[in-house]
């Protein structure tokens, strides 16, 4: 190339940004070809860009904007159910936590019924 870098090398140097989510302009055929990484940088990316300049980095992507709507409403879904599943797991947690305490309770009550059995079988032998 004009900078004296082997093509060799910046095809490399291509995969391995690709492989770390950093999108890369580039042959990029269909939206499956994009990693998760590389498309949630991308959603990023975008995010604060206007219309007109999401399509601009769009064409330098090889990307179509729909594409980018279509991830971004993805990456919001998915947020939605990881908040879901923390919902569940804390609900979960506390059902755990009176489940516990009340078996701590039965086993509390029990203790003391045998405590007071053996004393009451104690007292009657020395009777």
């Amino acid at each position: 190339t004009e900078e004296g870098i082997s093509d060799v090398t910046l095809y490399s140097w291509l995969k391995l940004c690709r492989q770390d989510g950093v999108p890369v302009p580039g042959n990029q055929p269909t939206a499956d070809t994009w990693s998760p990484d590389a498309k949630l940088a991308v959603v990023i990316e975008t995010a604060g860009l206007s219309e007109v300049e999401r399509a601009a980095y769009c064409r330098e992507k090889g990307l179509y904007v729909e594409q980018v709507h279509s991830w971004k409403a993805a990456c919001l879904q998915g947020a939605a159910m990881q908040q879901g599943r923390e919902k569940e797991a804390l609900k979960q947690q506390r059902e755990s936590s009176k489940t516990i305490k009340k078996l701590q309770a039965e086993v509390n009550r029990k203790d003391r019924a045998l405590a007071e059995t053996a004393a009451l079988l104690v007292l009657s032998k020395k009777l």
